[in-house]
């Protein structure tokens, strides 16, 4: 049943935004309706403070606190939860302004070790929608901003009334009208949103809130936004039903592609009024927590993440994002934006160092440079010790809030020529120094183009590419601590014109409670002179489409995994050996080695089942404790051959194996042993760090 509410009120409020936002662009700032409205409201929250008929009241909170990473180049896969914390709290408040709040129950889930620490106000609800002086985060977060709704705020803010629209039904029908809130100096630390007033009392129904740069004291922080929600309880008092905040921040070192974001969901009910309760009970600090035996014995029913709302995961709650895409169309860009100067840039840690057969030890890094209305520009460069070659790539980006963007970009650098990452980049460049095991299998490009980047389409986002560039093979200059590395892949040396497509879909939810991720790619490459062949000289048009998608389905406390590859290739003229389809190793054919079947289509499926097996426990100190529990993962795996290249060692048909894997606790790392059945199938070991962190590796 309260999923139900829950969907119909946002539902409702969906309807609310829509038609708010068609008005929008008609709203007239301080206008004389707009001003009365908001000094009768600013009147009545003064006067609601000395109500007579509501002396106190005591009510229940239940709510989560939730803190997540963002990781990887653009940031757009959906977070991943490394803490969240299941709360219950008893709230009460005292006329005019006295509120305590008592934490009766609170449990947690550690996903990945953390020493997070919330602020006490992370912990707890906002009452009376903020004192007229806004503050965050204990002050740490934002500080000393002035209420709109305040006798100094009304000095300090624009107002504009955009809509008017009723909610409910019935005798609890009401009237709400939709005020636009901006600084008359958005260089000051400010709110930007909107408060939502009855239009018969001028009671707050509820506020969207969020706040200009000037305003956060923690300079890492991106976004700050605010939802308070109230309902009207016992036909008489405007007080909090629903909130949500959420906090992004980002890191400042390296330019890096990490955000942390913070988000609380609460609901208030079971208010009851006028308990003349004990003024001591308001002693103390406003948020407290009874002792962690009282805790303990709190009766949670079921687990924390089996509680949480379907669409945690998401980038960016539905309701939070029209909160910023609000602010954004009432202020200047600037107004929210992080002060900006050049700062190295490096996509991941492997951008700093690593090591293949081809140039050894690479040592790079880069430089990142915002310019100012969405233009950016990045640089970056290596050195190889062993092939002293310097290889890098540059690019100016145009990004337009609605996502759609232009971009120029340079290169000389590697690409590869598989289409599965068979190993993290870090792992990698240890196996290659150490035991002359590279599963690349790069080849050089030189070139440069243009690329557009377009708002996210059916859950896609779409990138087009075209380049004109000179393709080249590459030589083994490594030496390995021990044995010797296998050659690269011949390429053919070509001068093309290279036009792609590309869509990615980010892990979120799909049908029947699975969790979908796809990527995918067609390209074209047009030969712009004759190519050098055995024989003599020829041209080559090549069509190329691949496709992967990676499918979860929880069941409990197990889950179901799916992984699908598959890519083909049709040319006109010769068969450049880079735009084959390239399958061996432990992501796309367990059991064979790797690359060693090569051929022009070729699909890989790979469907496993995860369970929780007992592990040791044990403590980690302030970054929390060792789950009891790891997981195994038995798997099976077939890889389908069509075509395959002369040479290749492969012949059609389906190259199977079985194996296990074994995941430690947090998913951090994960042991696999395979067997490849028959067709040159053979044992294969592999351990590398969890997939979800190849992309900082």
């Amino acid at each position: 049943m309260r999923r139900f509410l829950a969907a119909g009120r946002a539902a409702c409020w969906l309807f609310v935004f829509a038609i708010s936002a068609r008005g929008a662009g008609a709203q007239k700032w301080n206008d004389s309706l707009s001003l009365d409205l908001v000094n009768r409201a600013t009147a009545r929250r003064v006067r609601q403070l000395a109500d007579t008929e509501l002396t106190d009241y005591q009510a229940t909170a239940h709510g989560y606190v939730t803190f997540l990473a963002q990781l990887g180049e653009g940031l757009r896969t959906p977070p991943k939860i490394i803490k969240a914390d299941e709360l219950q709290l008893e709230v009460y408040w005292h006329a005019p302004n006295l509120s305590k709040q008592r934490i009766v129950g609170r449990r947690d889930t550690l996903l990945l070790p953390t020493d997070i620490a919330y602020h006490a106000d992370h912990l707890g609800i906002v009452q009376n929608n903020f004192p007229s002086v806004i503050r965050i985060g204990d002050g740490d977060e934002v500080r000393d901003v002035p209420h709109p709704l305040s006798p100094a705020g009304l000095l300090d803010y624009d107002f504009a009334l955009t809509d008017s629209f009723a909610i409910g039904s019935g005798p609890q029908r009401i009237r709400v009208h939709e005020i636009k809130v901006r600084p008359k100096d958005d260089r000051q630390p400010r709110v930007v949103g909107a408060v939502y007033v009855d239009a018969s009392g001028g009671e707050v129904v509820r506020m969207n809130l969020s706040f200009t740069r000037a305003a956060f004291v923690d300079q890492a922080l991106e976004e700050l936004s605010i939802i308070l929600e109230n309902r009207l309880v016992g036909g008489k008092f405007w007080l909090p039903n629903r909130q949500l905040i959420e906090i992004k921040r980002s890191g400042t070192w390296m330019d890096f592609p990490a955000r942390g974001i913070i988000r609380g969901r609460w609901e208030i009910g079971d208010y009851r009024f006028n308990l003349k309760l004990p003024m001591t009970v308001y002693t103390g600090p406003e948020i407290v927590q009874v002792s962690p035996q009282q805790l303990k014995a709190y009766p949670w029913t079921g687990r924390v993440l089996d509680s949480l709302p379907p669409d945690v995961r998401a980038v960016t709650e539905e309701d939070v994002k029209r909160v910023q895409d609000e602010a954004r169309a009432l202020v200047r860009a600037q107004a929210l934006a992080r002060a900006q100067h050049a700062t190295l840039s490096a996509r991941n840690v492997s951008d700093l160092v690593h090591v293949n057969r081809v140039e050894g030890l690479a040592l790079g890094s880069g430089v990142s440079k915002v310019l100012g209305s969405g233009v950016t520009g990045t640089a970056r460069a290596r050195y190889g010790i062993d092939d002293h070659d310097v290889l890098g790539a540059a690019s100016v980006a145009w990004l337009h809030p609605s996502g759609f963007g232009v971009r120029l970009f340079g290169l000389r650098d590697f690409r590869d020529a598989g289409d599965v990452q068979e190993r993290s980049s870090a792992l990698n460049s240890l196996a290659a120094q150490e035991f002359g095991s590279d599963y690349t299998d790069p080849y050089l490009v030189r070139g440069g183009g243009a690329g557009l980047d377009f708002p996210t389409f059916l859950s896609f986002h779409w990138q087009l590419d075209g380049s004109v560039e000179r393709q080249d093979s590459l030589e083994v200059h490594a030496h390995p601590v021990v044995r010797k590395f296998a050659p690269t892949v011949p390429a053919m040396a070509r001068r093309l014109f290279r036009l792609s497509l590309g869509a990615d879909r980010p892990p979120s939810l799909w049908l029947f409670g699975t969790e979908l991720a796809m990527r995918g790619e067609l390209r074209g490459t047009w030969d712009l002179r004759p190519t050098i062949v055995p024989g003599g000289t020829s041209t080559a048009r090549t069509f190329r489409g691949a496709v992967s998608a990676e499918l979860e389905r929880p069941y409990g406390s197990n889950r179901l995994v799916s992984r699908t590859t598959a890519a083909g290739l049709s040319t006109l003229g010769f068969e450049p050996r880079q735009e084959l389809v390239y399958l061996g190793g432990p992501i796309s054919a367990p059991g064979y080695d790797y690359h060693s079947l090569i051929a022009r289509a070729a699909v890989s499926q790979h469907l496993e089942w995860q369970f929780p097996v007992p592990f040791p426990a044990f403590s980690l100190g302030r970054f929390g404790r060792v789950p009891a529990t790891a997981s195994l993962a038995p798997f099976v795996h077939a890889a389908f051959v069509s075509r395959p290249t002369s040479g290749a060692g492969a012949s059609d048909g389906v190259y199977p194996a079985v194996g296990t894997g074994f995941l430690t606790p947090f998913n951090l790392l994960r042991f696999d042993v395979a067997r490849g059945v028959g067709r040159g199938g053979r044992w294969t070991f592999a351990v590398d760090v969890s997939r979800e962190f190849w992309s900082i590796f």
